[in-house]
C-alpha cells in the first residue's frame, strides 16, 4: 500500500503543486488585511483628487497607511482601528462661523461637534479635502502638518478670514 501511495503521488508534477503554493503565497504576502471600508465623496473622481492621493504619505502622525476601498480616500492607523480618515472631493465649504486653523499655508475649518473625533475640511481649495482625526490616538495639528505636501497640490483660491480681518470705514459710519 505504501508503494502504491508513493507511486500515485510520484506522478504529481511540480506544475500541479505550484498553483496552490502560489495562491497561499499571495495570501501571505497580502497579509489578508481587509481594506478600510469608506464611501467616496461626491467629487472623488475629480482628477485633482487623484493627484492628492498619489502624494499621500505612507505614515501620518507615526501611524502606518492602511488600504482603503474607495476612490479619493486615505486612512492611517492600525488594522481595524483607523486613527485618521481622508476624503478628497467633499463639498467645498462656504463662509462659516467654525474656527479656522492655518497649518503650513493650508487653511482648515475645524469641526469638533463629534469630539473626540475632529473633522477638518480645507478652505479655499477645490476640490475640498476632509480629514477625520481620532484625537484620542493622534494630534490633529500633527496629522494636518503631515498631509501638507499632498493637499498643497490643490491650488489655493481663497483663505479664511476672521473679525480681525474686517476693515471698517474710518469715518465712524456703520455699513
Amino acid at each position: 500500500m505504501t508503494l502504491r501511495f508513493r507511486a500515485r503521488h510520484a506522478a504529481l508534477r511540480p506544475a500541479s503543486i505550484a498553483a496552490p503554493v502560489l495562491f497561499v503565497g499571495v495570501l501571505l504576502l497580502s497579509g489578508c488585511a481587509a481594506a478600510v471600508p469608506l464611501q467616496p465623496a461626491a467629487d472623488a473622481t475629480n482628477a485633482s483628487c487623484a493627484d492628492v492621493v498619489v502624494h499621500l504619505p505612507t505614515s501620518v502622525a507615526d501611524k502606518p497607511e492602511l488600504e482603503t476601498n474607495a476612490q479619493g480616500t486615505g486612512a492611517w492607523g492600525e488594522p481595524g482601528n483607523s486613527a485618521v480618515l481622508l476624503h478628497c472631493g467633499v463639498a467645498v465649504p462656504g463662509p462659516t462661523t467654525l474656527p479656522c486653523v492655518s497649518i503650513n499655508g493650508i487653511d482648515w475649518i475645524e469641526d469638533d461637534s463629534d469630539a473626540p473625533l475632529y473633522r477638518f475640511t480645507t478652505y479655499g481649495r477645490e476640490p475640498a479635502v476632509e480629514v477625520v482625526v481620532d484625537s484620542k490616538a493622534v494630534a490633529g495639528s500633527t496629522v494636518l502638518a503631515d498631509l501638507t505636501n499632498a493637499v498643497s497640490v490643490l491650488p489655493a483660491s481663497g483663505a479664511c478670514t476672521g473679525a480681525d480681518d474686517v476693515v471698517l470705514p474710518s469715518d465712524g459710519a456703520t455699513p
